[in-house]
């Protein structure tokens, strides 16, 4: 399974795409897009992000996209341009029918480092050592958006429960569970 984890922003957009193969994982490629260099205007930098999003999952060929979720900010100028960025890199993976999975930072942060509070650093550190990367990437994105492919493919693998499509077939199944 290859998925591409991608930690959305309008200046800095992270994304890293790893290979899981069995309880291995292997990397791929990781980076960031640096929209605010290329584009001073707003509009132009979710273009960018979109156009670049795409051009990532066209060269990589990912099975699944997985974004994190957006989380409470003090301020809303804030949350509305990091929701348009998510926005323009979730459509890309829309475009490109790649299945589209989402994740709290927390979850995130707990699947790589077993704390849901770890600082961005211990995040960092734990994807360098689960993907054996020697260097140390120049940006915290891109190692936040290999984090949201592990998280995902960890959430994927360590799935041992039977998907069920409603309520009534769970309760059909499991009738010792309902009380």
């Amino acid at each position: 399974m290859r998925v591409i984890g991608i930690d959305p922003g309008s200046v800095i957009c992270g994304y890293g795409v790893v290979d899981m193969e069995g309880s291995s994982f292997k990397l791929v490629e990781y980076g960031v897009i640096k929209a605010k260099i290329q584009s001073d205007d707003f509009n132009g930098r979710l273009k960018i992000l979109n156009d670049s999003v795409d051009r990532i999952i066209k060269r990589t060929k990912p099975d699944i996209s997985a974004f994190e979720t957006i989380f409470y900010a003090k301020n809303v100028q804030s949350l509305v341009k990091l929701s348009h960025a998510r926005a323009a890199a979730i459509l890309s993976a829309s475009h490109n029918k790649i299945p589209i999975f989402e994740y709290s930072p927390n979850e995130i942060k707990k699947s790589v480092t077993g704390k849901g509070k770890a600082a961005k650093e211990q995040v960092q550190f734990m994807v360098k050592k689960i993907l054996n990367i020697d260097e140390t990437p120049e940006f915290l994105d891109s190692t936040d958006a290999l984090a949201i492919a592990i998280c995902h493919c960890l959430k994927q693998g360590n799935s041992n429960t039977k998907k069920v499509s409603n309520w009534s077939q769970f309760a059909k199944d499991n009738p010792d569970r309902i009380k």
